[in-house]
């Protein structure tokens, strides 16, 4: 079954066309992150506009790149929720115009579904239920256990911040610019984790908090403001709060391993391109005496918003939608 998959939820116009849920013929994205750099966030009527000049030019590479023309065609999928209204609206009615003038089936699809999806491109061999999902992104955070197609438990989930949203508003706060995580990262890896500890919640039940963290780091700069022109110091900062984050995320997951037999823990959604977190759960799971199988997407282009994974999505949950 090939599918054509539009993405548009946030600041990313993504276009890809997917065979059999995992065999990416083509994922074509363009970013916005430049225009975006300006304001040091995304501002939704930018994104939107963006997305309407961008649309034509992204579908007509996906469809060339993939070198298959509409016949082949077997389905139109594209993202339906969560994500900001006026860039989600320029994918729906995209897709829900194709369809119509192909005469093809819409799928409608679950942003956060997508990310969980997303270790499924080019995996092989194929991921086998039940899985273990933890899906860390910009607007995002949920674990979910997956014991088949559209069969999803969740066990947590973001009450405020999420963890991607944290690294841009503390990026923001140590003036290393937008988008946070791959700018802290960076700096992360010349400092030392251990200098600052900032406070984590770990609120019990279906809860993620980064807000107080957050907050923390806030005040800790505003009591060393002298400090922020010394790069040794925001390179401790930047350690320190990926340390807190981490911690956060891994002791979640673990209470969550431990408590249900799974035979695979993933790792998705844009955070999950953080190779320090990766690091930390596989040592995590390397503890245990029959540790489940961990992945996380098979190309960095498959953990931020992409058409790949709406395809992906879209394919596996067909039966369960229709």
């Amino acid at each position: 079954m090939l599918i054509l998959a539009i993405e548009t939820s946030c600041d990313e116009t993504s276009v890809a066309v997917v065979r059999g849920g995992r065999e990416v013929l083509s994922n074509v994205i363009a970013s916005q992150i430049s225009k975006h750099m300006e304001t040091g966030g995304v501002v939704p009527e930018v994104a939107a506009r963006e997305h309407i000049k961008v649309m034509m030019p992204v579908l007509r590479e996906a469809m060339e790149e993939a070198n298959v023309g509409w016949d082949a065609i077997d389905a139109i999928a594209v993202t339906k929720e969560p994500g900001l209204i006026g860039s989600l609206i320029v994918g729906r009615i995209t897709a829900a115009a194709l369809a119509f003038a192909k005469d093809k089936p819409l799928i409608e699809v679950n942003h956060i579904h997508g990310h969980m999806y997303s270790t499924w491109l080019e995996a092989d061999p194929r991921p086998q239920y039940p899985i273990l999902v933890l899906t860390v992104s910009g607007g995002h955070n949920e674990l979910v256990l997956m014991d088949g197609p559209g069969n999803f438990k969740l066990l947590a989930e973001s009450v405020d911040d999420a963890a991607g949203e944290a690294y841009d508003k503390v990026a923001r706060l140590l003036g290393l610019g937008y988008p946070g995580g791959p700018i802290i990262e960076e700096r992360a890896k010349l400092g030392n984790p251990k200098a600052v500890k900032f406070p984590v919640a770990l609120p019990q039940g279906k809860n993620f908090s980064f807000s107080g963290l957050k907050t923390a780091v806030l005040y800790y700069l505003k009591e060393n403001e002298e400090r922020l022109n010394d790069a040794g110091f925001v390179n401790d900062v930047a350690a320190s709060f990926q340390e807190a984050v981490a911690d956060a995320l891994v002791k979640k997951l673990m209470r969550a391993v431990r408590a249900h037999e799974v035979k695979e823990v993933h790792l998705t959604g844009g955070v999950s391109a953080n190779r320090f977190l990766r690091g930390r759960i596989e040592e995590e799971l390397s503890h245990l005496a029959e540790a489940p199988l961990f992945r996380y997407p098979a190309k960095m282009s498959y953990c931020t918003d992409n058409a790949a994974m709406i395809a992906a999505a879209a394919f596996f949950l067909r039966k369960s939608i229709f």
